[in-house]
């Protein structure tokens, strides 16, 4: 069976995503951040282009249910590009949506993921290829425990893969206790964002240990004090083993943000230093391949 991954304009060969940006935002609106929309599909365009010309191929889009994903625009950017870009079903921390909006769908959240996923976003007929949730700061709070057993739900409905916001990379164990342990999701089909953020080497080896996926996504402004021990993070990783459970992405969520594009201009050159060509490679093609990959 050839596996696949999902994405705007439809089902693609896992083997066919090329050198894949992991965690990005090509749109995303949070009222936690008024002024600092990524709303403008020019500026989209643009960034794609530069990624294209990098020898970018494939960009996995993680903003979540009601943040401005606009699938419309993502399925315009793919043609326009001839990008693989994959939108995200999900529902991100209760802070960044009103009560009113979590009131309309906190009930029905698993029953939303999949429709998402099978069906579309919407009526655009555009379908999700992740399912996206974010912990809490050093915990599981009540809102993540609620969408995680959702997503859980929806994985084990359709097999589609989980991405996790670890909120400044914590919580990481927690998160793999719920959906592993007691929703029985396989750590292969968990990948787990913002590890750099925190860069606990006793916490890294133990989730590549458990089987998850781990997302190094930046560098960003909310994580650049850790961004320069990126490559020894990787490196260690990689010499005990787990060189197959690391991906890379730009995590470009607001403007300004260096995002895709520096993802290959500036990070690529600087990991091969230290990781070698063929490990950089891997990283950035071959295990988002089976990261992004539908489970059955």
């Amino acid at each position: 069976m050839v596996s696949v991954v999902r994405t705007v304009l439809g089902d693609v060969p896992a083997g066919e995503l090329g050198v894949t940006d992991a965690h990005d935002h090509l749109f995303i609106r949070s009222p936690l951040l008024p002024g600092q929309e990524l709303d403008d599909p020019q500026r989209a365009r643009t960034a794609l282009r530069e990624f294209r010309e990098l020898g970018g191929r494939t960009v996995v889009q993680w903003t979540p249910y009601g943040l401005g994903r606009e699938p419309a625009a993502l399925v315009t950017l793919a043609r326009e590009t001839g990008a693989h870009v994959v939108a995200a079903t999900g529902l991100h921390q209760a802070v960044h949506y009103s009560a009113a909006t979590l009131g309309r769908v906190v009930d029905t959240l698993a029953e939303l993921f999949v429709t998402e996923l099978t069906e579309g976003i919407g009526s655009t007929g555009v379908r999700a290829g992740l399912i996206k949730v974010a912990g809490s700061f050093h915990e599981l709070d009540a809102h993540a425990r609620t969408t995680m057993r959702a997503a859980a739900a929806a994985h084990h409905r359709t097999g589609a893969p989980i991405a996790v916001h670890l909120e400044l990379g914590t919580a990481a164990l927690d998160v793999l206790d719920l959906l592993c342990g007691e929703l029985a999701v396989e750590p292969g089909q968990v990948i787990l964002g913002h590890l750099n953020r925190s860069p606990d080497s006793v916490v890294h080896h133990e989730v590549a240990r458990a089987g998850a996926f781990l997302a190094f996504d930046g560098p960003s402004r909310a994580n650049h004090a850790t961004d320069w021990r990126l490559p020894e993070v990787l490196a260690s990783l990689a010499e005990a083993g787990y060189g197959d459970r690391l991906l890379l992405g730009g995590d470009t969520v607001v403007p300004g943000t260096p995002g895709m594009p520096y993802l290959l201009r500036g990070l690529r050159p600087r990991l091969e230093l230290t990781l070698g060509k063929a490990l950089v490679e891997r990283i950035l093609i071959a295990n988002p391949a089976r990261a992004f990959s539908l489970a059955g």
